[in-house]
C-alpha cells in the first residue's frame, strides 16, 4: 500500500528562548538581524505567533501535539531534527550548528519513542561535518517516494545519496543560487509537495538542473511555479495538513498567503478549498524559516 503524503498529526515546540541563532546566520540567508528590539520582546512575539499558528491549526480540526523547547535553542521552534513514518518508525538526523543539536534532547526522544521505533540517528556524522537536517534538507514525495534536495552548507548530497538509496527513495539532487548568490540553506524554502500539487521556484535552480527537475516535479503532480520574490516571501515554505474528515488543507504563514497572485489562488483552489495561515513575521525575521519549519509531521 503506498504511503499517505499529508498527515492530521503535527508537532510544535513552544519556545523558552527565540533570536537570530548566530550560528546559523551565515548559512541562512532569510535571517534578519534586529539590534533594536530587546530578546525577551521578541521572544514575546515569538510565542504569540506560535499560538496563533497552533490554535489556527486545531481550530480547522488538526490534531497537534506540543513540548516546550528548553534554553540554549534559539531555533527549538523548527523541530527538523527528526522524521516520523506510517510504520511508525523515525529516524534522527545530523545538525549542523551546534546549539541546533542540542534540540535533540533525551526527553524529547524518549517522549517519541513510546509511540515510534528508532530504526537510525545520523548524529555520528556531525563529528565528521556531514549535515542532512531532515525534512528541511529533503523535501519528501512519500506516495511515489521521491527526496529533492538542493545541496548546501546543511545538505550534504553524498550523505543525502546514501541515506536514498538505504532508505528507498529515489533522489533528485540539484544545485540552487538565493538573492545573494549562495546555495538556498534549506529545500524546504524553495518546494513544497502536496499530495496532487507541488509548489517551486525554477527561477532559483541552476540551468544545468531546471529541465532535469521540472521533468520529475510534473511527473505525479500539477505545478504551481513560485518566484525568486515569492520565495523571499516565504511562499515554499508551506506544508499539507489533513483535518479529522480527511480534507486537505495548506498551511503558510500570512506574508506567504498575501504573497501569491489571484491566479496563483485559483490554481491552489482546486486542491485546497481551505488554507491555514497566521501572522509569523517576527518568527520569519529572527528565524529565517516560516510555517513549514515549524511544524513536524506525524505519521
Amino acid at each position: 500500500m503506498k504511503e499517505k503524503q499529508s498527515t492530521n498529526h503535527i508537532f510544535m515546540v513552544k519556545p523558552v528562548e527565540f533570536y537570530m541563532n548566530p550560528q546559523t546566520s551565515e548559512s541562512n540567508h532569510y535571517q534578519i538581524e534586529d539590534k533594536e528590539m530587546r530578546k525577551e520582546a521578541i521572544l514575546e512575539e515569538a510565542i504569540k505567533e506560535f499560538n496563533n499558528l497552533h490554535d489556527a491549526l486545531t481550530r480547522n480540526g488538526v490534531n497537534v501535539t506540543a513540548l516546550k523547547g528548553i534554553k540554549g535553542c534559539p531555533d527549538h521552534i523548527f523541530p527538523n531534527w527528526f522524521i516520523t513514518f506510517e510504520d511508525k518508525t523515525m529516524q534522527i538526523f545530523s545538525m549542523r550548528a551546534e546549539n541546533r543539536r542540542k534540540e535533540k534532547t533525551p526527553e524529547m526522544i524518549e517522549f517519541f519513542k513510546q509511540e515510534y521505533k528508532l530504526t537510525d540517528d545520523l548524529s555520528h556524522y556531525e563529528e565528521l561535518e556531514l549535515f542532512l537536517e531532515s525534512t528541511s534538507s529533503m523535501v519528501f514525495d512519500r506516495v511515489n517516494r521521491v527526496v529533492y534536495a538542493t545541496s548546501s552548507a546543511r545538505t550534504n548530497p553524498e550523505l543525502t545519496q546514501k541515506w536514498c538509496e538505504k532508505n528507498n527513495y529515489e533522489l533528485v539532487l540539484f544545485e540552487t543560487e538565493s538573492h545573494t548568490g549562495d546555495p538556498i540553506y534549506h529545500t524546504d524554502v524553495l518546494m513544497y509537495v502536496g499530495t496532487r500539487v507541488i509548489g517551486v521556484c525554477f527561477e532559483v535552480i541552476k540551468e544545468k538542473y531546471r529541465d532535469k527537475v521540472k521533468e520529475m516535479v510534473s511527473r505525479y503532480h500539477e505545478v504551481i511555479e513560485i518566484s525568486k520574490e515569492q520565495i523571499m516571501n516565504f511562499c515554499g515554505n508551506s506544508l499539507e495538513v489533513v483535518n479529522k474528515d480527511g480534507e486537505q488543507m495548506l498551511v503558510m504563514s500570512k506574508r506567504a498567503f498575501d504573497s501569491y497572485n489571484k491566479e496563483q489562488i485559483a490554481a491552489l483552489n482546486k486542491f485546497y478549498k481551505k488554507f491555514i495561515y497566521a501572522d509569523l513575521s517576527v518568527i520569519e525575521r529572527f528565524g529565517g524559516g516560516s510555517a513549514r519549519c515549524m511544524l513536524c509531521e506525524l505519521f
